[in-house]
């Protein structure tokens, strides 16, 4: 008997080992699909590639899919698997909402250079943010979205910008509360919380927005629980909008059309004041 619990703790101990060890890998997806699957062009839109350079040297890959007579722009920042090709579904909604497009890949992910870590998505939304206000979109017309990983990039992208530069809005789709607190949800098993060196606070971040805040996520996220989405809403400043939708994680924003659009289209006017 002490053979076999001396075992079973043995095992254990690896786990959390390799939990720990392993961790960026997990959070990190970029092998998911380096190569770009199609352009903008092959929905229609046109557009033009980009290099943005960051504050810390690295060269990032982007697309900007312009709008005539746009009524904003938007910041897009993905979730942490595959690459801005992956996003042409999404690109299409926002156009289709009259607004011009900029959507980056973070260092490591598609054509960018670098590796992804924590510190880097945050230099990588600054660089595309940085990249908006230097051709002479006002704060105030830009809207920032990020989705799952993206939703804490584009919260602590927000949290910092100064009072002078805040955005229009900022849209965060299937948020995490953080790091450890969704593995310590979806790992109960580990030691989650004293295991993690990566955080993405997005509840914390979210206290320090005043900017319009829409906050979506499905009831039927599998990947990302819905509590974790009404916890960072209710963390949230007002003013704020909680949306509901239906459908998987990654397919959640088509299987809810057209409600999903609709429901972004009136937060727009009514909150942002970004109208037609």
């Amino acid at each position: 008997m002490l053979r076999v619990i001396a075992s079973l703790v043995g095992i254990y101990g690896l786990v959390v080992v390799l939990a720990w060890f392993f961790q960026e890998r997990l959070l990190y997806l970029p092998h998911m699909g380096r190569e770009h699957v199609a352009t903008p062009a092959d929905r229609g839109l046109a557009w033009q590639q980009i290099e943005l350079a960051t504050a810390d040297g690295v060269t990032l890959d982007a697309w900007w899919i312009p709008v005539e007579s746009a009524r904003g722009s938007l910041l897009f920042l993905h979730g942490n698997a595959g690459n801005i090709s992956h996003r042409l579904d999404s690109i299409r909604q926002f156009h289709r909402l009259g607004l011009s497009v900029l959507i980056l890949d973070y260092r490591g992910y598609g054509r960018s250079e670098g590796r992804p870590s924590e510190a880097g998505t945050a230099h990588d939304a600054r660089a595309g943010w940085r990249w908006l206000i230097e051709q002479g979109v006002p704060a105030g017309e830009i809207v920032l979205f990020g989705r799952s990983l993206g939703a804490a990039v584009a919260a602590e992208l927000a949290a910092a910008l100064p009072p002078e530069e805040q955005p229009a809005a900022i849209i965060l789709e299937s948020p995490f509360r953080s790091v450890p607190a969704l593995g310590q949800r979806l790992y109960p098993f580990l030691p989650v919380r004293w295991l993690a060196t990566l955080d993405y606070p997005t509840e914390r971040y979210v206290r320090q927005i005043e900017s319009p805040l829409l906050v979506i996520h499905s009831r039927e996220d599998e990947i990302i629980p819905y509590a974790e989405g009404e916890a960072v809403f209710a963390a949230a400043n007002e003013p704020k909008t909680m949306l509901a939708i239906r459908g998987g994680h990654n397919t959640g924003f088509i299987e809810s059309e057209p409600e999903y659009s609709a429901s972004i289209d009136d937060f727009l006017a009514r909150q942002a004041g970004l109208t037609r």
